[in-house]
């Protein structure tokens, strides 16, 4: 046996799921971790590497750890505060007014944690996030050990965090410069909508974006009445403004996409732009329906995001799988439509394509970071067992999430968090659900 074939940590799993190429199910097979990545994927019983430590896991199926590919993490402080209300009766009424008040650095770090520690007891392991003060969104995610893509709001109007586009744009610089060698961390550019940005931002953007090889992520397409206004103002629809502006490219992924025609989907096929679909938000604000099986159809590649807690209200991937899934087939009238293995593959490699960090993160592949999920798979909710891609898909198995690695650390061990104290999050918690309600 050569020296170098010993592993820091093997994991023997009943099923593995690597979503490397087709969404296939193989059986007893082992997986070799050293210094964080994957080193070597085994037969169990035959297998020639060795390792310091051996986790078995008969009962789980061990798969690549799900990617929240768009979220707003410390609204999390939010959640419930106004529901049932139309987006921008939700955003202009309740919402920004909110944030007004409220948003600070201490406020970001503390709702990040508690939208990590929710999103790792669900199986992600990467969570992009745009937010306002995204420097203490990034510690939080540091200093949890979860993988973050974070996209600085970019606004033409003044909130707590910057007065102008071009203040903006200043402080997303900062934050890049400041994390760009944080093996976890990736900083993008994230302008809210094209109803919130005017043309010059959007044209710098595109430009920083590709002198600093930043991801870049808008709203867009997110309901009927932006759509209009665009048509008013500008005499096109958004995507087309976007386009004419040279602003969609391969860097881009787009979050919601509801109100959507045949040539919005040929610009984004030409750009080469992703779409972030976020079922539960978009169903909830009544925002309308994502033709993802067009998307898919034409070759875009389609991620999930569950969007934030304030418009949700969860940060559950595995529950936006579902929903997906079925509310795809309804919009296409085609029950095989965004079947189970695509709506997995959506919420892994499709989220890390979007969010351009495929190469990372995302699948089970020899070099990648070890981002993994472990989930059990034999109570009565997932028997009898046929398929544990359908049974991961269309039954609630988050709940039955036992650990959860980034890059080889266990973040969730026998469903409890190593890096997250709950009672500590829950005081936080209910300071400022006191000092908001208060108000």
């Amino acid at each position: 046996m050569q020296a170098n074939q010993h592993a820091d940590l093997r994991l023997n799993a009943r099923w593995l799921i690597t979503m490397d190429g087709q969404a296939e199910v193989e059986n007893n097979k082992a997986v070799f971790i050293k210094e964080g990545r994957i080193v070597a994927i085994e037969d169990s019983a035959n297998a020639t590497w060795t390792a310091d430590e051996t986790i078995a896991l008969d009962e789980h199926a061990l798969l690549p750890g799900y990617i929240n590919a768009h979220g707003h993490a410390a609204m999390s402080l939010f959640r419930g505060l106004a529901d049932d209300l139309p987006l921008m009766t939700w955003l202009q009424e309740h919402i920004w007014p909110a944030e007004g008040q409220w948003v600070n650095s201490e406020f970001v770090y503390q709702g990040t944690q508690l939208a990590i520690a929710e999103m790792l007891k669900c199986g992600t392991t990467t969570f992009a996030d745009m937010y306002f003060f995204p420097e203490d969104s990034v510690q939080a995610s540091i200093d949890a050990g979860i993988r973050s893509v974070a996209f600085t709001p970019i606004l033409d109007f003044p909130t707590n965090f910057a007065q102008n586009a071009d203040e903006y744009i200043r402080k997303a610089l900062a934050a890049h410069e400041r994390f760009r060698h944080e093996a976890l961390v990736t900083l993008g550019l994230g302008p809210h909508a094209p109803y919130t940005v005017s043309d010059e931002p959007l044209k710098e953007i595109t430009m920083l974006a590709d002198q600093l090889d930043m991801p870049v992520q808008i709203h867009l397409h997110e309901t009927a009445f932006e759509v209009e206004q665009s048509l008013e103002l500008y005499g096109v629809r958004p995507t087309q403004r976007l386009a004419d502006l040279g602003f969609l490219t391969e860097r881009v992924s787009c979050v919601h996409m509801t109100q959507i025609n045949d040539s919005d989907i040929q610009l984004l096929q030409h750009a080469g732009a992703s779409i972030v679909h976020c079922p539960e938000s978009n169903l909830k604000l009544a925002s309308g329906f994502s033709p993802t099986q067009k998307f898919l159809n034409a070759g875009i590649t389609v991620a999930l995001g569950t969007d934030g807690a304030a418009s949700n209200n969860d940060l559950n991937i595995q529950g936006e799988l579902k929903t997906a899934a079925m509310l795809a087939k309804a919009v296409a009238m085609d029950a095989g439509a965004f079947p189970a293995g695509q709506a997995l593959y959506a919420a892994t490699m499709g989220g890390a394509k979007a969010l351009g960090i495929d190469e990372q993160t995302g699948s089970i592949s020899l070099g990648k970071w070890a981002d993994l999920q472990a989930v059990k798979l034999t109570g009565l909710a997932q028997q009898p067992m046929y398929d544990p891609i359908s049974q991961l898909v269309y039954t609630d198995s988050s709940r039955a999430t036992e650990y959860v690695w980034v890059a080889g650390k266990a973040l969730l061990d026998s469903g409890e968090l190593t890096t997250l104290n709950e009672n500590t999050l829950r005081q936080q918690t209910q300071y400022w659900q006191q000092q908001i309600a208060n108000a």
